[in-house]
């Protein structure tokens, strides 16, 4: 109500005001051009008296004292010029010292040959006032042109704008007054219809489904107000049946999550583990230099899975979050690479233009994070023709960015967004548990995680760590 008060004095006011400045347009284009047009008669009219002949040289001798006449009965100064835009005469005293109007501009002749009605009309500005000059052809006894007339016609708008301001004082004294009328109005009203609905509002403010809700008690309510009670009370009956059995179907479900969780991560190790004593099989061999080398780096890696295996299985026993964190500063490209030396295939690369970037997380969780990133762009590339991934470090401004770029089937818009969800696959086997155990490691330590991939072409997964403050080797 107090908003359509002010919507519609604004408006109002608006249009008033556009209503006025047309009037005011309107009343002096008219006025100028009967003027124009008294002073026109009046020049014909001393063409067809004079004696002279009727010429634009003859212009000044014709005029030379019937100009003042004309202008004092019209009461209005004029000028005339020659058909090349030369003054010829003035009813304006001293005119000739004004060296502004000695010659019309080319843009006013122009104009004026050009004007269907051979008329033209300007708006200029002089000393901060406006006025309008129009300027017309003076034509002999024949209708042939031969001169210019030019009527300067200045605007007086003190009258209407005085008019205006005091029907706009009047008008916004009338809008005051219903203004305050709307603010009480709408005050009462507005008490009255939330009268009976505070005890409602009080009680659905209250309702919580971790406790027990009370019914709402309402005397005398309308007809309105006891369906909206009747529907209140229904709900908190089916609100308590319905908390009974979810809280013993979240109990159920969280042994089910967790069983599944621990399962799932406890794989996950299992799978490079084999990778890699495969690898180890496969390329081992006691002649080379190197052997003790690679018999250090296996056992390293193995040890590495034995311990995420542990720190799982000790995070379960004590209902903690798997596996516990275990902050460190490292060396981010090192452990990267590291991660990488257990999966065989050919078609991954590694590229990193940096030896060293340091950041302060979990050596087992960061390793966790790219072998399942890996492993996904692995299960993406089965059926491509020449298979590529490329895993890359790079710094960016304070963060470090990890990216495992594939040339797989890619993944439909769809899908995109639900694929950091927990249990959600597009895989025939598995959980889906990887990807959303991911996020939650990344998002751990004030990370994140994007994915961007085009169906048929393939997908990129960059997570984006905080940099540790100073750079340690490692």
């Amino acid at each position: 109500m107090i908003f359509l008060v002010l919507i519609a004095s604004v408006l109002i006011a608006g249009v008033t005001i556009y209503q006025y400045r047309e009037q005011s347009k309107d009343y002096h284009q008219e006025r100028l051009e009967r003027k124009e047009e008294q002073v026109k008669q009046s020049i014909a009219y001393t063409l067809q008296a004079t004696t002279y002949p009727v010429i634009t040289q003859n212009l000044g001798l014709i005029f030379k004292d019937e100009i003042y006449r004309i202008a004092d009965v019209q009461n209005v100064n004029f000028n005339l010029y020659d058909l090349e835009g030369q003054l010829i005469k003035s009813s304006r005293p001293k005119f000739h010292n004004d060296s502004i109007s000695l010659c019309l501009d080319a843009e006013v002749l122009n104009g004026l040959k050009e004007s269907p009605n051979k008329r033209l009309v300007e708006d200029n500005v002089a000393a901060g006032s406006k006025y309008q000059a129009s300027y017309t052809y003076i034509n002999d006894p024949k209708f042939k042109p031969i001169g210019i007339l030019n009527l300067p016609y200045y605007e007086d708008n003190s009258f209407n704008s005085m008019e205006l301001r005091e029907f706009l004082f009047r008008l916004g004294g009338v809008y005051l007054v219903m203004f305050f009328i709307a603010i009480i109005l709408a005050y009462f009203i507005s008490k009255y219809i939330t009268r009976s609905l505070e005890n409602i509002s009080e009680k659905l403010h209250q309702t919580n489904l971790t406790k027990r809700n009370e019914k709402i008690y309402v005397k005398n309510p309308s007809v309105e107000i006891n369906k909206l009670i009747d529907s209140y009370n229904s709900m908190i009956d089916q609100l308590e049946q319905s908390a009974a059995k979810l809280a013993r179907s979240e109990r159920e479900q969280a042994w089910r999550e967790m069983a599944k969780q621990v399962a799932h991560e406890i794989k996950n190790p299992l799978t490079p583990m084999r990778l890699t004593v495969q690898s180890f099989q496969r390329k081992f061999d006691p002649s080379q230099g190197d052997a003790k080398l690679k018999i250090e780096e296996f056992s390293k890696t193995l040890i590495q899975q034995i311990d995420m295996m542990s720190s799982i299985a000790g995070a379960f026993s004590n209902f903690a979050e798997m596996p516990a964190q275990q902050n460190e500063t490292l060396n981010v490209v090192k452990t990267v690479k590291l991660a990488l030396d257990i999966f065989n295939e050919n078609y991954i690369h590694f590229i990193s233009e940096e030896e060293e970037i340091i950041a302060k997380l979990d050596r087992t969780q960061l390793i966790r994070v790219v072998t399942n990133l890996v492993k996904n762009a692995i299960q993406a590339v089965p059926d491509v023709e020449s298979p590529r991934i490329l895993v890359s470090v790079t710094s960016d401004g304070d963060y470090v960015k990890i990216a495992v770029a594939d040339n797989g089937i890619g993944i439909s818009d769809e899908v995109k967004e639900k694929v950091f969800e927990p249990k959600f696959t597009t895989k025939s086997s598995g959980m889906g548990l990887g990807l959303g155990m991911v996020k939650n490691i990344v998002e751990t330590y004030k990370g994140t995680i994007s994915l961007t991939s085009q169906p048929g072409k393939g997908s990129v997964f960059s997570v984006r760590f905080p940099k540790a403050n100073q750079n340690i080797q490692v």
